[in-house]
């Protein structure tokens, strides 16, 4: 029987196992005009928390991990100065990746629900090495028998796409000199600006491929009216990041 992919739904907080919170404060840095909590800076506070609770079970700090896919669903959108609770859980596995599920919600009403597929890797490599016996220890129990798969889902650009320059900052950069994790979410932050979408909906974010400093690359927008829309990240013709979304 096949696999579901990855991140791809949301499911509620496990009845036993493993759970870990922890809380933010929406600051000037992670709002747009209006006030209202980025992308960008939900993907990092995900980035944060699941680093968090790595540290605090003291896993292998030689390994490291790519998140392959996201999806964030954003019913009431966090503002500036707001108080944020987040609780994070792990609700699958696969051989090298684990599905981190997370909830945000805020002391002004703000409600928003993550889901993310993290691939572990070497450090010193960058390539995928399988879940220890010790994540399984730590994380087993909340996961249950649940398996997904990596395998991505969104398309790639139609012919009828507007096409502009796309330039990789230096503070975009991780130690393996590649765009973050959550910086590779300004992009989908740009069309948003550019389409006056609103902050309520959700967005999915697939990573095929990095990214390094100094390489010309092309952002990519479909011209499609409906309400899902979809934007890539392009380089010499290859898709590296593609991003799909339905903003109210």
């Amino acid at each position: 029987m096949s696999l579901i992919p990855g991140a791809t739904e949301f499911l509620p907080p496990p009845t036993r196992g493993r759970q870990f919170a922890a809380s933010r404060t929406v600051r000037l840095g992670d709002v747009d005009p209006s006030a209202g909590l980025r992308l960008d800076s939900t993907a990092r506070y995900l980035q944060d928390v699941a680093s968090d609770d790595a540290a605090d079970c003291g896993l292998d700090e030689s390994l490291g991990w790519v998140v392959r896919r996201s999806m964030i669903e954003v019913r009431q959108a966090a503002v500036l100065d707001e108080a944020l609770d987040l609780t994070t859980y792990c609700t699958a596995m696969g051989r090298s990746w684990a599905e981190r599920t997370t909830t945000l919600r805020g002391s002004s009403g703000a409600s928003i629900d993550a889901v993310s597929l993290w691939v572990q890797i070497t450090i010193e490599t960058g390539r995928p090495t399988p879940l220890s016996e010790e994540f399984h220890h730590f994380y087993g129990e909340a996961c249950g028998d649940r398996r997904v798969s990596a395998r991505l889902g969104l398309d790639g650009p139609t012919e009828d796409v507007d096409t502009r320059p796309w330039a990789v900052r230096r503070t975009d950069l991780d130690p393996f000199n590649h765009v973050n994790n959550a910086a590779n979410w300004s992009f989908l932050e740009e069309v948003l600006g550019s389409t006056a979408a609103s902050r309520l909906g959700r967005a999915e974010m697939e990573f095929l491929a990095p990214i390094e400093f100094g390489t010309p690359a092309d952002l990519q927008i479909d011209r499609d009216s409906n309400s899902a829309r979809s934007a890539w990240l392009v380089v010499d013709g290859a898709v590296h990041s593609a991003a799909r979304f339905s903003f109210s």
